[in-house]
């Protein structure tokens, strides 16, 4: 047992998440990705954007961008900055999860996904040492089993 918390279990010969489970052996490219960002995050700044830049060109066209004053133009410019922290807030409350992906005969597989950067990082780890464990034939350290060298008297 490499790993074990409520709903996934990583041992020597098979990782399970939930309902899935694979053969340890059949796992292959393994690699580590981030996510999609939080869609409620990616609309906001999306409809907030197309509203800002509607507003400024609606003023653009209809010439009012010649009467604004020097402080209008500095709001202006701060309100062009509300996408950017949307952005930011939204990475900064829902950042994107953590995925492991791997390979599985031809087909890529989503393996594990999660918002905690710890738990994603100890499933990983122990994923990678059960496929280590695999390829080098076992788990005894090779050291551990040998007899050492003694001078003889």
């Amino acid at each position: 047992m490499l790993y074990a918390r409520p709903g996934i279990i990583v041992t020597a010969d098979r990782f399970t998440v939930g309902r899935s489970s694979w053969r340890v052996a059949e796992l292959t490219h393994l690699h580590t990705t981030r996510g999609d960002h939080d869609p409620v995050a990616a609309r906001a700044v999306l409809v907030s954007t197309v509203v800002i830049g509607g507003i400024g060109l609606l003023l653009g066209f209809t010439g009012g961008l010649h009467r604004l004053t020097a402080e209008a133009y500095l709001l202006l410019g701060a309100v062009f900055l509300v996408p950017v922290l949307l952005a930011a807030a939204g990475d900064r409350w829902r950042p994107p999860p953590y995925e492991l992906w791997g390979r599985r005969g031809e087909v890529e597989e989503l393996l594990f996904s999660s918002d905690d950067e710890q738990q994603f990082g100890q499933v990983s780890r122990a994923l990678r040492r059960a496929r280590e464990m695999n390829s080098y034939g076992g788990w005894e350290d090779p050291l551990a089993t040998v007899d050492p060298w003694r001078p003889g008297r």
